[in-house]
């Protein structure tokens, strides 16, 4: 019997997916939350001086938080884009980007959620 699971394509990772737009602002922020969900192991690894396979984990956050971030352009609804864009501000921030994070927390429009990411990340304030 033939070991067909050595052949199987590797699954494609949830950023990668094709997405069928218009979707709604709450399934669009969904899905940033599985994406960060799933690239939080690689900003780990990619923020870990000793980590193996650094530039590869970096370049996995890369991908994943560059697609949360043309979806969360989509949402429609500035609070829970707002919102959206906390979770990819604490993917970059993981990932030791603090430069990405800076530019998405200017985007922030939303007073508490701004105070929020501020006390979390007082790094930010500057």
């Amino acid at each position: 019997m033939a070991m067909r699971w050595f052949n199987k394509p590797k699954p494609k990772e949830i950023w990668e997916e094709p997405v069928v737009w218009p979707i709604g602002d709450i399934e669009a922020a969904h899905r940033i939350r599985d994406i960060c969900r799933s690239a939080a192991d690689s900003a780990a690894s990619a923020a870990a001086p000793d980590a193996k396979n650094r530039q590869d984990e970096f370049q996995r956050y890369e991908r994943a938080a560059r697609a949360a971030m043309e979806t969360a352009m989509k949402i429609g609804d500035d609070l829970l884009r707002d919102s959206a864009v906390r979770q990819i501000i604490d993917l970059c921030l993981t990932a030791d980007d603090v430069r990405t994070a800076r530019i998405l927390f200017r985007a922030i429009q939303s007073p508490s959620i701004r105070d929020e990411v501020l006390r979390d990340h007082p790094q930010l304030a500057s």
